[in-house]
């Protein structure tokens, strides 16, 4: 019969508490023997050295006591966040192929007329693309987690590749395009030499969370500007479901979702934003997360560093 695996973070956190708590015990019983043997011997060296080596061995054995109990409950998290990762793909994968397929049963039957087939058959390429950028996400975190990530610097001009993004992004979620307001500064745009899939990946991944986690009506906000420091900076701001304080920072990390159960009712995997944070850091930039709570909306810092921007266009 297989070992039942450990799920409560606080059974390790005992443990190595209650081992760390012997070995202090321990530890100051060798102390009191070493002490009460050198005030009785008549010679000094040999007890002091017992009392060094005794006193180094422990302290070495609490100090990996405390190391293991810190990498257990780490492990036990990561599995934890990899169970629920699984549990979103299986439901991301099921949903859409479970689309494909009753689409695909539908335009079979005679009666379909033309325009029910034309949309049909819209319905089925949504699904498509819902999936390709599913995969693509799960692509770029597999690449990044094994080191596979390469770059490919070309000139990009901002406003197009904004424009791009927004056109893609509101056909996937079935929206108009005044749903996103874009703005970019000066009017043709800001020139950036910087790794173009990247870029994509990562304002493509903020939009489509400033969508997804909103109520109708839906209204995103993207500013892209250039700072008196030389950056550009890029703000996708929504007036979504929002994020408490305390999750901003952990928003980046690889499967986490936030605890809450308007964000569960909402698909994803935990990987977007751990995807944008590292291609951000590619580019040399950075990524920040802000927002006033719940029910106030988020709004997402990009920023470019000054050796990413060419000039502006005349």
């Amino acid at each position: 019969m297989p070992r039942r695996a450990i799920r409560s973070v606080s059974t390790p956190i005992v443990l190595t508490g209650v081992a760390v708590s012997l070995s202090i015990a321990m530890l100051v019983g060798w102390i009191l023997v070493v002490v009460q043997t050198y005030m009785r011997g008549p010679e000094m060296g040999g007890g002091v050295w017992l009392l060094v080596l005794g006193i180094g061995s422990l302290v070495f054995v609490v100090t990996v006591l405390v190391m293991f109990g810190i990498s257990l409950v780490r492990e036990i998290l990561e599995v934890r966040r990899q169970v629920s990762f699984i549990d979103s793909v299986t439901h991301e994968l099921k949903s859409p192929l479970a689309s494909i397929q009753l689409c695909l049963q539908t335009l079979k039957r005679p009666e379909i007329t033309g325009p029910q087939r034309a949309k049909i058959e819209e319905m089925m390429d949504a699904d498509v693309r819902r999936l390709a950028a599913f995969i693509d996400d799960v692509l770029h975190a597999s690449k990044l987690t094994s080191g596979r990530l390469t770059s490919s610097l070309s000139e990009v001009e901002l406003r197009e590749l904004l424009q791009e993004i927004v056109m893609n992004v509101t056909q996937r979620h079935g929206l108009e395009l005044d749903a996103v307001d874009l703005d970019v500064d000066r009017e043709e745009g800001l020139m950036l030499l910087t790794d173009r899939v990247a870029l994509e990946v990562a304002l493509t991944n903020l939009l489509d969370n400033a969508i997804k986690y909103s109520d109708p009506p839906i209204k995103v906000r993207v500013h892209a500007s250039k700072g008196s420091d030389g950056k550009v900076v890029v703000e996708i701001s929504d007036d979504g479901i929002g994020i408490e304080e305390r999750d901003l920072r952990r928003v980046f990390q690889r499967f986490y979702r936030v605890p809450d159960k308007v964000v569960r009712a909402r698909r994803g995997t935990g990987l977007g934003l751990y995807v944008v944070s590292a291609m951000v850091k590619s580019l040399g930039g950075k990524v920040e997360a802000s927002s006033e709570g719940i029910g106030k909306g988020t709004k997402m810092r990009l920023t470019l560093p000054a050796s990413s921007v060419l000039e502006t266009r005349e």
